[in-house]
């Protein structure tokens, strides 16, 4: 189905503007978004390690995202566990706060296409979209490997 692959492309490209424009204004990387979004939407901290795994990302490469998102004032690592060796990336509240407004526009577009759904139909549209994503992550979407 062609229309479906276009709007996705479309999709894609409206997101990766907000994400380069979010990017640019905290002078940061596209992938530093990308890591935030990953150390936000993680139900568990993340290590710097986990971080890695999840971009596909070198050891250098996360190290350097790391230094940034911190400098930036985005991040904090945290050493919570006996073992001093083990640090976790916070995501702070200030950041949230620039996240927050720079995406507003995102959130208040989709709240308002998806009141035009009804449930049933959001659920299809989750179900597709959860069954991509872990097609993507399976065939490595282009990551390292």
């Amino acid at each position: 189905m062609l229309a479906l692959a276009v709007e996705l492309r479309r999709l894609n490209g409206e997101l990766n503007r907000l994400v380069h424009a979010f990017a640019v204004g905290q002078n940061l990387h596209p992938t530093d978004v990308q890591a935030l979004a990953a150390i936000l939407d993680s139900e568990t901290p993340l290590t710097p390690s986990l971080l890695r795994e999840r971009l596909g990302l070198t050891s250098g490469a996360i190290s350097a995202c790391v230094d940034r998102l911190e400098r930036a004032g985005h991040v904090k690592r945290v050493r919570e566990s006996a073992d001093r060796r083990v640090v976790h990336l916070h995501y702070l509240p200030t950041a949230q706060v620039k996240a927050r407004r720079h995406f507003a526009p995102l959130a208040e577009a989709t709240d308002r296409v998806r009141r035009r759904f009804s449930e049933p139909d959001l659920a299809l549209v989750l179900t597709f979209l959860n069954a991509l994503n872990e097609e993507l992550a399976e065939t490595g979407s282009g990551r390292q490997m």
